[in-house]
């Protein structure tokens, strides 16, 4: 493709890090790297406690079993979203609630979590869509009132914020991703962010394969055990180096997806004046730049400026197979309602390149073939 949907880009010293990694003698998990990324986040975060992960699949089944679902149970979260959210859970036994989505975040609809709860939910998982804020004032407000626990899926939105608080740390527990594909990448990569009152013991065991390993290596036992369930959660050194050169230049990443973003946003704004497009409602102020995402009018559309756009050598993209009409979430899953919005925004959707190897240049030309492409779809 002449200009790919994503591609992972060093930002600083990575490589050197790397090498000062295998030269500090060990690459596996739990090292120096780990413990100075867990610090960045630390200093860089409202949050008691951020744990590194090996991905943020890894931490979202963390956040299960930190929250003690199980059989019977049941958890609340959009349709709209990765099947790392669902399966999660599934994992512990637990069954997913799809509620449907709003049609200007793309996000959970928090009018609708009244009514999917029952006797048997334990728990709300917001996904912040394209690092966009869900309403969490009044999801939080739900889940108080009905004794739920909150765990945010923010593996779209590291350092994107809700009325000044970062997302991730209003929950009682957040989800963080450094997949290659996120704005801070590590490859494979993720973070558990513990903001709930007497859970940090317990995560850090679940990490450790269910062992108070962590609590050996600051000193505080003369020995380790096996404490309880868990497994083997800690990112390799090499990982964790290669995420703290990101971390040291994110407010220079976030700059420049930033600016990536609202130069689509400005781009195709006379475009979306005519009615052949939609666009986002949220500038950079409000997301962090991870997506860029666009409507179609409809599903025909949709495939013919995508047929056209990759014919042309740029790698636009649609996304979610909605969960609830997926066979995995038909077998262990269940709707609220119809999921109306969730279904057409599903078929309407696509994604415009962006990330940090994207030129100025190469955003014109995204928005010119774009331009060319929907007004003469038919």
């Amino acid at each position: 493709m002449k200009i790919p949907f994503g591609r992972p880009t060093m930002v600083g010293r990575e490589l050197s890090y790397i090498a000062q990694a295998v030269e500090h003698g060990t690459i596996a998990g739990g090292g120096m790297f780990m413990r100075r990324c867990e610090a960045w986040l630390e200093t860089n975060l409202p949050v008691q406690r951020a744990l590194i992960t090996h991905s943020c699949t890894a931490a979202l089944e963390m956040a299960a079993m930190l929250a003690g679902v199980g059989p019977g149970d049941e958890v609340i979260m959009p349709s709209f979203t990765f099947s790392s959210t669902a399966t999660a859970f599934v994992l512990r036994g637990a069954t997913p609630v799809f509620v449907d989505i709003r049609p200007d975040s793309l996000n959970l609809d928090e009018r609708l979590i009244d009514a999917a709860v029952t006797s048997r939910t334990r728990v709300i998982v917001p996904v912040h869509y394209a690092g966009l804020a869900c309403e969490m004032d009044a999801i939080m407000a739900r889940a108080e009132a009905h004794g739920l626990m909150v765990i945010e899926d923010a593996a779209q939105a590291h350092l994107s914020s809700y009325k000044g608080r970062a997302l991730g740390t209003i929950g009682h527990l957040g989800c963080l991703s450094f997949h290659e594909t996120k704005n801070i990448i590590s490859g494979e990569g993720g973070a558990l962010l513990v903001n709930g009152p007497g859970l940090v013991e317990r995560a850090e065991i679940l990490r450790e394969k269910g062992t108070d390993r962590s609590r050996f290596f600051r000193g505080e036992i003369d020995k380790y055990t096996w404490r309880d369930i868990g497994s083997s959660y800690c990112p390799g050194e090499i990982v964790s180096a290669f995420l703290l050169a990101q971390l040291e230049e994110a407010d220079r990443i976030m700059a420049r997806r930033r600016a990536l973003y609202d130069a689509y946003r400005h781009g195709l704004a006379p475009l979306a004046a005519t009615g052949a497009i939609t666009l986002p409602e949220a500038d950079s102020a409000q997301a962090n730049g991870h997506i860029f995402w666009l409507l179609a009018p409809d599903p025909g559309t949709r495939s013919r400026i995508l047929e056209r756009l990759n014919a042309a050598g740029i790698n636009a993209v649609f996304h979610y197979v909605p969960l609830h009409s997926s066979p995995a979430g038909l077998r262990f899953g269940r709707a609220q309602g119809e999921l109306r919005v969730t279904d057409d925004i599903a078929a309407r959707l696509i994604r415009l390149p962006i990330h940090l190897g994207l030129t100025d240049a190469d955003v014109a030309d995204v928005v010119a073939a774009v331009t060319a492409c929907a007004t003469t779809a038919g």
